[in-house]
């Protein structure tokens, strides 16, 4: 996610995006699609992040290319900032939901124009420090991070080495989190637990038992509907306070995510380049898929179909004519 999310890297076959909400893999970034960027060709290649929010994404928009436009559809899964690199030389044609990374679209999009800005997804991300709901009822000061030290003991895990734990996702993410424990002088580590699946489901088993937690985590996601949380508000955000990796201390920004396509693809992809402009709709309408993925356990196919028969008046307007 980034200023957030960002995991693995695997080929995914063109009819099969994998149904999982993150997991470890290889390191394939230097494979590409043999459809990618195919001159002539029905043909189109999406990067695919590992969250489940961005696989819902992509299942929708491959359903659509491939059921209402005639596509033939692959998908790559690569972690965040190696797809920009895999945008840019042509291995793959779009990112539906980039989290902000103002360092590639200098490089890319403003000096080598090898990337075009494929708008906005239409949904605005935020990464926080968030406590259980139920804890933060019984104990309403944890909610400002002046208070953390106070519960540090409470957070403490076997991980954490006598410290609060600060949960985390992935090592890959874009992550502040280790600057702004020691910028704010708190008594915490940050453990990561490896994915968002992981991370996941040691948020499912705390909440199971009710226990205290802290973790990193975004929004929008689906399991917050399944798991209320509430956010730690941390000293606010203002612009450029995290332009200094090692001295932040302010809150994460809230994000308009973007899309970005291949410069050449912009240019000559056909009704695929100006369906994926198009494509926009809101964070309601991305966590009904993400959860019928993730928490209903159907596959992207599946969950992206449902969703295609049941709302025509939101996608009708992205095919091209």
């Amino acid at each position: 996610m980034a200023r957030p999310r960002t995991p693995l890297i695997a080929l995914l076959s063109a009819t099969a995006l994998v149904a999982v909400a993150g997991c470890g893999a290889a390191d394939m970034t230097q494979q590409s699609s043999p459809f990618a960027n195919a001159q002539g060709a029905k043909t189109v290649t999406l990067s695919v992040q590992s969250w489940v929010g961005a696989q819902a994404n992509v299942a929708v928009a491959q359903y659509l290319l491939e059921h209402e436009l005639g596509y033939r559809v692959d998908t790559v899964q690569i972690d965040e900032v190696p797809a920009w690199d895999a945008l840019s030389q042509g291995r793959v044609d779009a990112i539906l939901e980039d989290w902000g990374h103002p360092d590639q679209e200098a490089r890319y999009v403003e000096d080598k124009k090898t990337i075009s800005s494929g708008g906005e997804l239409g949904v605005t991300g935020h990464i926080g420090w968030f406590v259980p709901t139920y804890f933060a009822e019984r104990h309403p000061d944890v909610t400002d991070w002046h208070n953390l030290n106070k519960y540090a003991e409470q957070f403490a895990t076997a991980e954490s080495g006598g410290k609060g734990q600060l949960l985390d996702g992935s090592p890959s993410y874009v992550t502040n989190d280790k600057a702004l424990v020691h910028n704010l002088g708190l008594d915490y580590q940050v453990v990561f637990s490896g994915s968002e699946a992981a991370q996941i489901t040691q948020i499912k088993q705390f909440a199971k038992e009710e226990k205290p937690f802290l973790s990193y985590w975004y929004k929008p996601q689906w399991l917050f509907e399944k798991v209320p949380m509430t956010e730690v508000k941390l000293p606010a955000y203002k612009e450029g306070c995290d332009a200094d990796a090692k001295k932040v201390a302010c809150a994460y920004p809230r994000t308009p995510l973007k899309k970005y396509l291949n410069a050449r693809f912009a240019e000559s992809g056909g009704k695929a380049a100006r369906f994926l402009k198009k494509f926009s709709w809101d964070t309601e309408e991305q966590n009904k898929v993400a959860m019928m993925i993730a928490d209903q356990k159907m596959s992207p196919q599946d969950a992206a179909e449902k969703w295609v028969h049941e709302n025509e008046k939101t996608w009708r307007a992205w095919i091209p004519r």
